[in-house]
């Protein structure tokens, strides 16, 4: 998820969400129906085995002499380290050690599970010559399209130099922005791919019109993005529980952050690629289970890779938006991950989540102007 975003970002809240009224078993949520922070540590105390013992350790960033030592100026939260950018307005808000790696890993698993063993939806031709992973992570999407397609040239973009040395000869990793003006020449690639930016970019139009500049005349344009909401169609999963807690505190940290976790909800994909010009668009929805409940293969499959992708790494997840963006406490934290854990694995909870893939094309040839005498 090694996504960019821009633009000015408002100041970290300091102070966790109003506390409960006074008054014995007393409680209340906020407008946005979000349980307050101290919710969590008034329930029933939970088994060691049930938290994440890594809040609070201590981390180090690796070093790589051909890098300027200030990308790998790594920030350190609770022990978890972030890319170089200081502060509140740094753009990714999942960590980039080796914990939170591995999870992507996993997670790159299951897209492709997902999409019935491929990496793409958009109709390539096998003589695509030069093609951009944005946000590519730990490149292992990249690294397997550029084995697929041995003749095109692959390049992976992302904040931190978090990817292996070893890859296929036609791949290269940059360390780049995606969110600033892109340093690539206009019409330079015939595919243009993005993964999971959702609450790591502020200008979704900004970034669309960017990728569209650099796509080729009839090049394709595909972005798949998930929603942070857990939802049942069975009524399974209750109110002011931590799975449906969950998206309900990442949209309002998105709103914070100026980073929307809401990509999905607001059709954020096809009115950016739209409105930068992307015709043809192609729309793919899936819900996606969230542990192995589902009776069919596939789902049950899909359940099980998503469950074992978030369950690897919840702290990473949570870590940087309720602390520092939404001023939850440590504690407050650690808690509700243990809560979590323990709803995720119950079998009669049947959570899921929804993704979406859209791709589009650059038309061949730009629209004509109409002028008047």
């Amino acid at each position: 998820m090694g996504a960019t975003g821009d633009g000015p970002s408002p100041p970290a809240a300091t102070t966790s969400p109003p506390p409960p009224p006074e008054g014995e078993g007393v409680e209340t949520t906020t407008s946005t129906g979000i349980l307050p922070a101290e919710h969590w540590t008034q329930q029933a105390p939970v088994h060691d085995d049930d938290t994440d013992s890594s809040l609070g350790d201590t981390d180090n960033a690796s070093s790589t002499a051909s890098l300027s030592a200030s990308v790998l100026e790594y920030r350190t939260i609770h022990g978890r380290t972030y890319h170089s950018e200081r502060g509140v307005d740094a753009q990714s808000w999942t960590p980039n050690d080796g914990r939170q790696n591995e999870s992507m890993d996993i997670n790159h698993h299951l897209l492709t599970i997902a999409l019935d063993g491929r990496l793409f939806r958009a109709p390539l031709k096998d003589n695509i010559q030069k093609v951009i992973d944005i946000g590519t992570g730990t490149g292992i999407w990249a690294i397997d399209f550029a084995d697929m397609f041995p003749n095109a040239e692959v390049i992976g973009t992302d904040l931190s130099p978090i990817q292996p040395t070893w890859v296929p000869p036609n791949l290269r990793f940059e360390i780049d922005d995606s969110t600033q003006p892109w340093t690539y020449k206009d019409n330079t690639f015939d595919y243009v791919h993005m993964r999971y930016l959702f609450g790591s970019i502020s200008d979704w139009p900004g970034l669309y019109k960017e990728a569209f500049r650099c796509c080729k005349p009839g090049g394709y344009i595909e972005d798949f993005e998930a929603s942070v909401v857990m939802f049942s169609d069975d009524g399974s999963l209750k109110e002011d529980t931590p799975m449906s807690q969950w998206g309900k505190v990442f949209h309002e940290a998105g709103k914070k952050f100026n980073r929307p976790f809401t990509v999905v909800e607001d059709d954020t994909q096809q009115k950016g690629m739209e409105e930068a010009g992307f015709v043809n668009l192609n729309v793919w929805d899936f819900k996606c289970p969230l542990g192995g409940w589902a009776q069919d293969p596939k789902l049950k499959q899909c359940g099980l890779y998503s469950h074992l992708a978030l369950d690897q790494d919840i702290e990473g997840y949570v870590l940087f938006m309720w602390s520092t963006v939404m001023g939850w406490s440590k504690e407050a934290i650690h808690v509700f991950i243990a809560h979590l854990r323990r709803q995720l694995r119950d079998k009669n909870v049947h959570g899921m989540f929804r993704m979406r893939v859209v791709y589009a094309q650059k038309p061949e040839k730009p629209k004509e102007t109409v002028t008047t005498e």
